[in-house]
């Protein structure tokens, strides 16, 4: 039963193939629209595709290393925890991602949750 409820917890997305290095994917939930990134080290990172400065569009920034520069004013983002680099302030929201065997997984709860 513990596994069963542990595989709901996880919603197959995408492959790690179809997520361009340096660059990001959009999906649509429940929460909005989520940008998942992959860097040039393999890692994949998932936020909500809103900057928290003025809500620009965070899967058309560049990514370097593991951070993102937003499009719009060129505020740097931390793509593990959604929150900006400092002297800025703000976060975005982030999700839990999984990647097993090319397939990446985020959390379902996640996804669906709309406050907090």
């Amino acid at each position: 039963m513990s596994e069963t409820a542990q595989l709901d917890q996880w919603q197959k997305i995408t492959t790690l193939e179809e997520i361009p290095i340096l660059g990001a994917r959009v999906i649509r939930a429940k929460v909005g629209e989520v940008a998942i990134f992959r860097n040039s080290e393999n890692e994949v990172f998932a936020i909500l595709d809103q900057c928290p400065h003025k809500g620009g569009p965070l899967s058309q920034g560049i990514v370097h290393g593991k951070t993102v520069t937003c499009p719009l004013h060129s505020w740097n983002i931390y793509l593990a925890s959604g929150c900006a680099v400092a002297p800025d302030e703000g976060c975005t929201k982030s999700f839990e991602v999984k990647v097993e065997s090319g397939v990446v997984w985020l959390n379902r709860e996640e996804l669906q949750r709309t406050h907090g």
